[in-house]
């Protein structure tokens, strides 16, 4: 059973409004908090915040059984996760130990009372079931919170937007086919391991070790020749590779023949099963693939090369950068008002930034009104920029390419060139986007590489909108000490 969060005072608990947040600090933790405590205690949105809270986790569970953690205490570690971009160990003791965020959750007790205190295992399984889905509608709410009663927006207000991308990597090794096939022969004798384990009489893999050791020292040498130079260089790749090979054929072989005979008794051992066939055709993919590229000297296809056997979503990615040249992970494209509020953000799937521009202007044209909107030469393309002037009064696209007289006149005009100079706003965003945790995912699979990303643009803007609070209450503050001197 998971409820709400509704603060019950006992004695010696410290009311979540009564928070005391230095407003001349500049620390990101204390940003944050700044604005989670402004959001608590404004009725209308600590509402909306929980009716999304309670929809996608609340309500398909039974009201009975224990108690579990507060959807609220839930909210604030995941922000404070990605804010700080830190473990999970660290978040742990931060959520037992860092007294400001204990008086945010609602938590927090004076000294001689029994503190509450969280176990690991309780903050990783709770924070770590937040949708893609779920944060995004929580995005919406913390954006309508930010526009309408931090920077006083008025409605209909229009805004001017940047738009830029940047690869959020995802957490895998360099790959290269030969080692991926030694990662699929890996995870295959591991597989093989658990059935020994659990079934004493199976027979004929009393030197699973040394498959395990002769594979692994044999793509060893494999890298070894094919980073190293000398004479004969292709001559040592061919002949350790075809030695890899044919080891690798051997246990693949073995392992069709072995199959059949292992047991299913329950559940556990079927499971076992299908993960099984699951590295045994990966394992052949990429024998495949090392003897084309090897061996018959055959170029691979890009279409049908595999970036990592565990993150199956990654991509690999040129930018056309020096330092990384390569990046590996999927391109994120977000777009920032003048704020500084990410007010949109997209995950590409395998597509340029040219290609996701009108979809795009569909989506934020029926929410927002925009005045100007910039871009970089990326997402350049005719039939874009004309779709987009049909509807923003200024539309900042630099031509990719050789321009022709008219291009040139409007891409030298003194109002295209501030706007394009002050595009370059958005990398600083991209920078502290990096910063919350956006430049490399350490959870793993798909859906939490998209959750961990919603998390990371929401505790960005949540730690934007803080900023400016602590700011207003810093002028105000001395406003007022300065009433008083001058009375005085």
């Amino acid at each position: 059973m998971r409820n709400r969060f509704e603060q019950q005072l006992s004695i010696g608990q410290f009311p979540i409004e009564q928070t005391i947040i230095r407003s001349k600090s500049k620390n990101a933790l204390d940003e944050l908090l700044s604005a989670l405590k402004a959001i608590y205690c404004n009725k209308e949105y600590n509402e909306k915040i929980f009716n999304i809270l309670e929809k996608h986790i609340v309500s398909t569970k039974k009201r009975t059984g224990r108690k579990g953690m507060d959807l609220w205490s839930i909210f604030v570690l995941s922000q404070v996760r990605l804010c700080l971009n830190i473990s999970y160990d660290v978040l742990h003791n931060q959520a037992n130990n860092h007294r400001t965020l204990r008086q945010i959750m609602g938590v927090e007790k004076t000294f001689g009372y029994e503190p509450i205190e969280y176990e690991y295992q309780n903050i990783y399984d709770n924070v770590s079931i937040f949708s893609d889905e779920l944060i995004a509608e929580i995005n919406e709410v913390v954006l309508e919170f930010g526009h309408g009663e931090v920077f006083k927006k008025k409605e209909g207000t229009a805004l001017h937007l940047k738009t830029d991308s940047f690869v959020v990597e995802s957490n895998v090794h360099f790959p290269t086919d030969y080692n991926l096939l030694w990662d699929s022969a890996r995870k295959c004798l591991d597989t093989v391991s658990k059935f020994i384990e659990k079934y004493n009489d199976i027979e004929g893999w009393r030197k699973i070790e040394n498959w395990h050791y002769g594979l692994k020292g044999l793509m060893r040498e494999l890298g070894k020749a094919s980073n190293s130079g000398g004479q004969n260089k292709q001559t040592r790749i061919v002949t350790v590779a075809g030695a890899y090979l044919r080891k690798a054929k051997a246990l693949l072989k073995k392992l069709n023949n072995e199959l059949p005979g292992f047991p299913q008794n329950d559940n556990k051992d079927i499971l076992l099963i299908l993960v099984l066939e699951h590295f045994m055709i990966l394992m052949e993919k990429h024998i495949d693939l090392v003897e084309r590229r090897i061996l018959k000297n055959e170029p691979i296809p890009h279409g049908e090369k595999l970036f990592s056997i565990f993150e199956t979503y990654t991509e690999w990615v040129k930018k056309g950068k020096m330092r990384p040249n390569v990046e590996l992970g999927k391109k994120l494209s977000i777009t920032t008002d003048q704020f500084d509020l990410i007010v949109d953000y997209q995950l590409m799937c395998d597509q340029q930034d040219r290609d996701i521009v009108i979809t795009l202007a569909d989506r934020l044209l029926a929410k927002y009104n925009i005045d100007s909107w910039s871009f970089d030469k990326g997402y350049w393309k005719k039939e874009n920029k004309e779709l987009l002037q049909l509807e923003i009064p200024k539309v900042i696209m630099p031509k990719l390419g050789k321009r022709n007289r008219t291009e040139d006149l409007e891409e030298n005009d003194r109002s295209f060139k501030r706007l394009k100079n002050k595009h370059s706003a958005i990398e600083s965003n991209i920078n502290e986007l990096e910063h919350r945790g956006l430049d490399r995912c350490p959870d793993r699979g798909i859906h939490h590489y998209k959750s961990y990303i919603g998390l990371g643009v929401c505790a960005y803007n949540l730690k934007k909108i803080g900023r400016q609070i602590l700011k207003l209450e810093k002028s105000a503050f001395e406003k007022a000490a300065n009433k008083i001197r001058l009375a005085a």
